[in-house]
Order: C-alpha cells, then structure tokens, then sequence
C-alpha cells in the first residue's frame, strides 16, 4: 500500500532555499515515506512527536537540515510540514 505524500505550501517554498544536496535526501525521504510509510526509525535522529508528527535528520553537521511531517492513517496521506534549519524547526 502506498503512502501519498505532498510538500505543504510553506514547505514547498523552504524546500526551494535548501542546499541542491540536502534537496535531493528530501526527495528520498518522500519517496521512502511512500513506499513504507510514515514511521522510519531507519533514518538519523528520527523521532515520533506528539499529534502524529514525526522527524528526521537530512543532513548533520553545521547547520543541521531536518524535515517534519504529519501523517493521516484514514486517508493514507502523508504531508511534510518542514524542511530546513533545525533552529527553526517545529518541534
């Protein structure tokens, strides 16, 4: 069963301001979600938050690129909210 997975409108906008490489692990982290679904333990620092939210490291080191997502198990949708800089992320 696959997962559909969207850029949220604000996400879509920081996705444009990441670095070319960092970009690219994005898009393997929604492809990845699609095919597997939403929780994955198999990528750095991820974490389940609370409200059905998770996260993930893209890229370590200075400055540390992380992306944040929702899920919703009835219509088998997933959306990412974030991607950027883990200063401003919404933990």
């Amino acid at each position: 069963m696959a997962w559909i997975v969207r850029l949220h409108r604000k996400a879509e906008k920081q996705a444009l301001k990441l670095p070319r490489s960092v970009l690219n692990v994005l898009y393997v982290l929604m492809e990845n979600i699609r095919q597997h679904g939403p929780v994955r333990g198999d990528w750095p620092n991820y974490s389940k938050l609370d409200g059905g939210r998770h996260h993930c490291h893209l890229k370590k080191g200075h400055p540390t690129f992380v992306a944040v997502w929702t899920e919703d198990k009835q219509t088998i949708t997933v959306e990412i909210i974030y991607a950027g800089t883990h200063e401003k992320a919404p933990y």
